[in-house]
């Protein structure tokens, strides 16, 4: 096309990419400095630069939308893919893509506050972490001596608790330690307060408490900070923040959590006057368990002692039995040694009947004739062994190698084999034998042969 043409009468300019994309941006920002919109997040994203990245879509449409870190500090939510917002923002164009984009300056959830977000998301965050578990809880003293009360000294609730307090248990001990409850700085002081109260370490529980209010007039008790304070806590803590329907973070960190602060006071103080009257009732229960008892260990005492016999009598009993017993000893007794003499008189009787010296004297001479019997048995079957010995002997002796070999005999036989040689023609020359005489043996190598002379004819 001819750059010149100018048909119709439409003014001829052509543009440069960054020239185009300059004019677009120059015209959005003008025209749209600030404007609200509704969405959906999606494709959230924040890098480590602390921007939040994200697009904004309805059913029809979307748009790229970031917000800088410098605005997405105070919010006190963290956006989420899914969450339905409303944005206050100004449209601009990042022109090295030349893709236009909506600057978000504040975001809040749509139908929904953002605190009531931010209490949502804290609470899930301290619950996944186990801060609500019931294995955290510390239990609460049945007799305090001293109750430490951490909220506003100038409100209605410090004095509902002194005042219930007091009519339950009038010289209870009771420190408050003044804290704001609301706005700037609340926060901070009341962290501070649970610090302090475990550093005196005087106190046996402490109620952290305040009256009724928003979730805005609420947000101190739903800080991250003031649960983490809470949970790290050694003293138990019970807290009474708002009305009964009224729920913050620290309810469920707490060990104990009161409707009101005056149901706390009610909670944590027994009454004086209810222990009184109890510890008189068991007194009473006592005293008549005890007079019924000791009524009835004295009737089994009477029965008893009903049941006893003079002891002097007693003891004559015993000596009279003692003395029937020591008579049927004796009588025992005599009876034993009476039987043993008749019967050592009796067999005295028949040993000077039969004397022993006679009976002695003819044992030995039999004794001595079957000794003689037995050496004249002993001497003759000996001889007849020694000599059968000595003719076995003979006969061994001429049968015996070593016999043969002291005679000036030999015995040969191959090394390896051990075979006997008798032949000359079983083995060869240079072959290695064994010559065994009487004492010692030769190792002999065969030079030479003669056979047999009839072997040879």
């Amino acid at each position: 096309m001819n750059p010149s043409y100018q048909g119709n009468s439409i003014p001829m300019h052509i543009f440069s990419v960054a020239e185009l994309t300059s004019s677009i941006k120059t015209l959005l920002e003008e025209n749209f400095a600030f404007i609200w919109i509704n969405g959906e997040i999606s494709n959230f994203s924040k890098p480590s630069s602390g921007h939040y990245y994200f697009s904004l879509k309805d059913a029809r449409s979307q748009i790229s939308a970031v917000m800088f870190h410098g605005q997405n500090r105070k919010l006190t939510f963290l956006p989420e893919n899914g969450m339905q917002i409303t944005a206050l923002g100004r449209l601009s164009v990042y022109e090295p893509r030349g893709t236009y984009q909506i600057i978000i300056e504040h975001l809040e959830p749509k139908g929904i506050g953002a605190l009531q977000i931010a209490f949502e998301q804290l609470k899930e965050k301290l619950k996944n972490e186990g801060l609500f578990d019931i294995q955290h809880k510390r239990p609460i003293p049945l007799f305090p001596n001293k109750i430490t009360v951490i909220t506003s000294p100038t409100g209605a609730v410090v004095h509902d608790i002194i005042k219930v307090a007091t009519r339950r248990f009038p010289n209870i001990c009771i420190t408050i330690i003044p804290v704001s409850v609301q706005g700037p700085g609340a926060e901070k002081e009341i962290v501070n307060a649970i610090h302090l109260l475990n550093s005196r370490k005087d106190s046996d529980l402490a109620i952290i408490a305040r009256g009724g209010g928003s979730l805005e007039d609420l947000q101190a008790f739903n800080s991250e900070p003031v649960a983490r304070a809470v949970f790290s806590s050694n003293i138990p803590i019970v807290s009474a923040i708002g009305h009964e329907t009224d729920y913050t973070i620290i309810d469920f960190i707490s060990d104990l959590r009161a409707p009101t602060p005056s149901a706390a006071a009610e909670i944590v103080v027994p009454d004086k006057t209810e222990l009184l009257n109890l510890i008189k009732t068991k007194q009473k229960f006592l005293e008549v368990f005890f007079q019924s008892y000791i009524e009835k260990k004295r009737s089994v005492v009477t029965q008893s002692t009903d049941r006893l016999i003079d002891p002097k009598q007693k003891i004559q009993d015993f000596r009279i039995r003692t003395d029937d017993l020591l008579n049927r000893m004796i009588r025992s007794f005599s009876y034993s040694n009476q039987r043993l003499y008749d019967k050592l008189e009796f067999v005295k009787k028949r040993l000077y009947s039969n004397p022993l010296a006679d009976r002695l004297y003819f044992g030995h001479i039999s004794i001595d004739r079957m000794k003689d019997n037995i050496i004249r048995n002993l001497l003759v079957t000996f001889q007849k062994k020694q000599s059968g010995f000595q003719e076995i002997t003979g006969k061994l002796n001429a049968l015996s190698p070593v016999s043969i070999l002291n005679r000036g005999y030999s015995i040969t036989r191959t090394k390896k084999e051990k075979k006997i040689v008798n032949n000359a023609r079983l083995v060869s020359i240079g072959q290695h034998l064994e010559v065994i005489l009487a004492k010692g043996m030769l190792n002999c190598i065969v030079e030479g042969k003669i056979p047999h002379v009839e072997e040879d004819v």
